[in-house]
């Protein structure tokens, strides 16, 4: 009787890619997908740590799988990923259910850990690799239009804040040539979209074939593929990969550029190897150079002895750049960082109120943003039914906006023309403009 695995992903979206890598390593072994935990022989999570309130999340749910292990035994329970790496023997130690214990270059020995937890044997691998990518192992996915390809993994930036290079290590990247396969088995399958993945992505390096050079690879595949990326770092953003973007209409025009604190005081102790100047003409550059540009950031609240003047930087940075959208964090102090020896000085009220200015503001302006889009055209990508009603579709456009419009006869896959007629912060609101421009993916 071949054995089930259950597996839930929680984090970034290289944790998506890493969960389909593994269902691939395991599927090899002969181990089937369960469709819940409740007909799992293994459960699995693949977690994050970036930030403890992830972490708490975790603890949470093992304590829902405990109640599993008392009716079953044999169940075997496992923590993947980030979490894994940075806490490795504790949780052992600390969780009695947890059966094994696996870092995100260790994949590879889930199989022989897996056959051993169910003879009864604990089991740890968390040793980091500068040489493991995967690069051999199909993910196994299911069928759909969108999908996740990871390039690139660990990072070189040691920002204070941050401990990606403590658990994914330094980086290294694929080869070119084992991801354009990728990208082509998935065209071939149906799939219309990728989005090329990497902590961070822009210092791809494949001999000497930069991160330009395969995003021009991926996008000559095919012409009707949409190709995005994520997540870039600034001091990768070079004018050739700006080019890149700008020369190839099917690279979306969307750009995910983090830069976490308007003050070049914070900034410096960040390490983030930039200014705010620096920052404002990269911007100015990348919308020179891309007309309607979508652009998003990621944002920290509560650095260590951020001011209130530190904080206002970073709300006037945002007003004057006005972002898409944004990802909006409070500082969460990480061992192994240098930022955790400078002390979490903020008061976690501080930061909270903090955090609730820069949200408020972000939300006006993605709302300024979309509301003026209002009456004009968009083409979007239907990726799946929408989640406030079956009779509509949800759609992106290669701007990143979500846009929501009636099912009318059409097919998820398929490229339609809408006009925009309404908008919320989050969400645009359109109607079909002429049926005779729809193409089917």
């Amino acid at each position: 009787m071949r054995r089930s695995i259950y597996i839930e992903t929680y984090g970034c979206q290289m944790n998506f890619a890493d969960t389909e890598i593994v269902n691939g390593i395991l599927n090899e072994q002969g181990y089937e997908l369960a469709k819940d935990v409740d007909t799992a022989d293994a459960i699995f999570m693949n977690t994050c740590a970036i930030r403890d309130n992830a972490e708490q999340r975790i603890y949470g749910r093992l304590s829902n799988f405990e109640h599993l292990k008392k009716r079953n035994p044999h169940l075997v329970i496992g923590i993947l990923g980030c979490m894994a790496e940075r806490l490795r023997s504790s949780l052992l130690e600390e969780n009695s259910s947890v059966d094994i214990v696996c870092g995100p270059d260790e994949y590879r020995r889930l199989p022989a850990l897996i056959d051993e937890a169910f003879q009864g044997e604990k089991g740890i691998r968390t040793q980091l690799s500068r040489v493991e990518t995967y690069n051999d192992i199909v993910p196994l996915r299911t069928d759909g239009i969108s999908a996740w390809v990871s390039v690139m993994r660990g990072c070189d930036k040691f920002c204070t804040y941050c401990v990606v290079p403590f658990t994914r290590g330094r980086e290294r990247s694929r080869t070119l040539e084992g991801i354009v396969g990728e990208v082509r088995e998935l065209v071939g399958r149906g799939f219309r979209e990728v989005t090329l993945l990497g902590q961070n992505v822009n210092s791809y390096l494949d001999g000497t074939n930069d991160f330009a050079t395969l995003l021009e690879a991926v996008a000559a595949i095919d012409p009707e593929l949409r190709v995005r990326f994520t997540t870039s770092h600034p001091q990768d953003m070079s004018p050739r990969l700006i080019d890149a973007i700008a020369g190839r209409p099917n690279i979306c025009s969307f750009i995910h550029l983090p830069f976490q604190s308007g003050s070049d005081r914070i900034l410096e102790l960040m390490n983030r190897t930039y200014t705010r100047a620096h920052y404002l003409e990269l911007v100015g550059r990348i919308r020179a150079r891309i007309p309607g540009v979508s652009m998003s950031t990621d944002v920290i609240a509560g650095f260590p002895t951020e001011t209130e003047d530190d904080h206002r930087d970073t709300l006037s940075l945002m007003e004057e750049l006005r972002y898409d959208g944004a990802f909006m964090f409070k500082y969460s102090p990480r061992e192994k960082t240098k930022a955790w020896k400078m002390g979490d000085d903020v008061p976690d009220d501080v930061k909270g109120r903090r955090l609730e200015e820069i949200i408020e503001l972000q939300r006006r302006i993605s709302y300024e943003n979309n509301k003026a889009l209002i009456g004009g055209t968009e083409r979007i990508l239907l990726e799946g039914p929408s989640k406030r009603s079956q009779e509509e579709w949800m759609g992106r456009t290669d701007t990143n906006k979500s846009v929501i419009v009636p099912k009318a006869g059409f097919s998820v896959g398929q490229y339609i023309d809408v006009r925009i007629v309404s908008a919320t912060s989050a969400t645009l609101f359109g109607e079909i403009v002429d049926e005779v421009s729809t193409r089917a993916a």
